[in-house]
């Protein structure tokens, strides 16, 4: 079972009644877009879905399946566990799109990925096979597990300031621990990381210096800093195993928010993720100036969606597993 776009050539329709073509990109969910049943439905209606789980199962050496569709919560939550967890079932969303409208897949002619997500788009992409993506993403769970392991630290999400604002704060609030930005999701919302004090001190001067709100996330560790230093030696191992192809469609990177056509680049690039900042906003504004107009979101939550909103309300986003 091929999962991954092979023809650009091809348009899909924007909306019904409209006569200009649009241009399509999938985008891919990270880690927080888990939930327990996630993927049973798809399951239970489509074999295809249900064969890719099996083959999951096979790679990971458990009942991922049970898992994402019964939980508990607690273990689906679980680094190690969420990210296989999001990429099969992104890529069970995949085959759903392929069975129900294969023209739309065969027509997406970009893909990009928050995080873990990237792994996905490059599945999907044609750069790896699914069961090399999966042991790759199983490594990277467990590498950047360890490593938040074994210094506490978290995340914050700060709402409603620009981006040399949180730079300043983060300046600020450092002092002799780690403290970076992590995530740069959308116009206002900028997710901070580091060791749990500075995180506190972050959240503190946000909201002295006028964010709408400084809201600790629920995760394992300091994720996209140099926290996670210990995981790079481990990825870059795995990378190195790895055989990559040529991109089918292009996968925009979170390093540089641009495409790589070159796997040793792209290579490169997944380890340097790992302790360098997300840069979703600037990937999506790449994709709007390469002239996208459609975007899915194919996986669990409508996050990306939203994010996308905040950039640009006109442009058209649908959830996949709505």
């Amino acid at each position: 079972m091929a999962i991954s776009a092979v023809d650009r050539t091809s348009n899909f329709p924007l909306s019904k009644g409209r006569t200009r073509l649009s241009k399509i990109a999938f985008l891919f969910p990270g880690q927080g877009a888990q939930s327990v049943g996630m993927g049973a439905a798809l399951a239970e209606k489509l074999p295809a879905v249900r064969e890719l789980y099996e083959r999951a199962n096979a790679v990971l050496g458990f009942d991922l399946a049970k898992l994402c569709f019964q939980g508990p919560a607690e273990e689906l939550d679980s680094t190690v566990i969420s990210q296989p967890a999001l990429f099969v079932t992104s890529l069970a969303a995949v085959e759903a799109l392929r069975a129900e409208s294969p023209d739309l897949v065969l027509s997406c002619e970009a893909a990009a990925g928050l995080s873990l997500g990237e792994y996905t788009a490059l599945v999907f992409a044609g750069v790896l096979d699914f069961e090399e993506g999966l042991r790759l993403v199983q490594l990277r769970g467990a590498a950047m597990q360890d490593a938040a392991d074994a210094v506490p630290s978290g995340m914050v999400s700060i709402l409603g300031l620009e981006r040399v604002q949180v730079q300043s704060i983060v300046d600020q609030s450092r002092g002799n621990d780690i403290l970076e930005i992590a995530n740069y999701l959308c116009p206002g919302n900028i997710a901070v990381s580091g060791s749990n004090a500075a995180c506190e001190r972050a959240a503190e001067l946000a909201e002295k210096s006028g964010a709408m709100k400084a809201v600790p996330l629920a995760v394992a560790g300091a994720f996209h800093t140099k926290i996670m230093e210990p995981a790079v030696a481990r990825l870059s191992a795995g990378l190195a195993k790895a055989k990559m192809h040529d991109p089918k469609i292009p996968v925009v990177s979170n390093v540089d928010a641009v495409t790589h056509a070159n796997p040793e680049e792209i290579r490169a690039l997944l380890v340097k993720q790992v302790v360098n900042p997300v840069r979703w906003e600037d990937s999506l504004r790449y994709l709007l100036a390469q002239g996208f107009d459609q975007f899915y979101e194919v996986g669990p939550g409508r996050v990306l969606r939203g994010l996308l909103r905040r950039i640009d309300r006109k442009i058209s986003c649908q959830s996949v597993m709505d």
